[in-house]
């Protein structure tokens, strides 16, 4: 049930993103719709490696996790996930210029994040996955993992062609609030495998659509 599921979300997310390359074909004479593969491969990538991680080979590396570390407890990954968010929106704040305004970028931040924990939260709940502290029925995705790789995103897009070190700080961080969820036995790895999947696919496809978002609202504004 969980793997059709998850199926369903990828074919829907790739669905998405061919639906934006059409559009992109269609207007050549438009920047409304650019679509890379770079947009494309992360989410769909990170969405297939969750499936196939997905049961033993997830709960053998759980395994060794909470046999080596059998005390690792910490709430740093409650935290971590909004730091690149904060980054972002702080450089925009401060006047270093990104791909958007400091009111775009806001806009964007919460359209992201809504989307996306739109995706993570309506899957755990009908997956009904248990964790592997056996706490609830509510482990995939994991929705830390979501926020932290929206985020990241949300940084890479503003300012990664200003640094690439802002990137991979991101990511970094992102990466981080992972393997933290895992530590503390709260997710599995296929959870934050497709949570990241869904934050970046999500934020991607904002991204993609925010020109056109931008063209509907002032046509609608005349």
């Amino acid at each position: 049930m969980m793997l059709k599921l998850a199926r369903t979300h990828l074919l829907c997310l790739f669905l998405c993103c061919n639906f934006f390359s059409q559009e992109s074909l269609a207007q050549r004479d438009s920047t409304l719709w650019t679509v890379k593969a770079g947009d494309v491969i992360p989410p769909v990538s990170l969405g297939i490696a969750a499936l196939i991680v997905q049961g033993r080979i997830s709960r053998h590396l759980q395994e060794n996790v909470v046999s080596r570390y059998p005390d690792f407890r910490t709430n740093v990954d409650d935290f971590l996930p909004y730091a690149p968010g904060v980054v972002s929106l702080s450089l925009a704040a401060s006047g270093v210029k990104g791909k958007h305004s400091l009111g775009d970028q806001v806009i964007l931040a919460l359209l992201s994040n809504l989307v996306a924990q739109g995706v993570t939260q309506s899957l755990k709940r009908i997956v009904r996955y248990p964790r592997p502290n056996g706490e609830d029925y509510h482990s995939f995705p994991s929705g830390h993992a979501t926020t932290a790789f929206t985020n990241a995103t949300l940084l890479h897009e503003e300012y990664g062609r200003r640094s690439v070190l802002y990137s991979i700080g991101g990511y970094g961080t992102a990466t981080a609030v992972g393997a933290l969820r895992v530590l503390n036995n709260k997710h599995w790895l296929a959870d934050v495998l497709m949570g990241a999947g869904i934050g970046i696919g999500a934020t991607k496809v904002l991204y993609i659509s925010y020109p056109w978002l931008q063209q509907k609202v002032r046509r609608m504004k005349h």
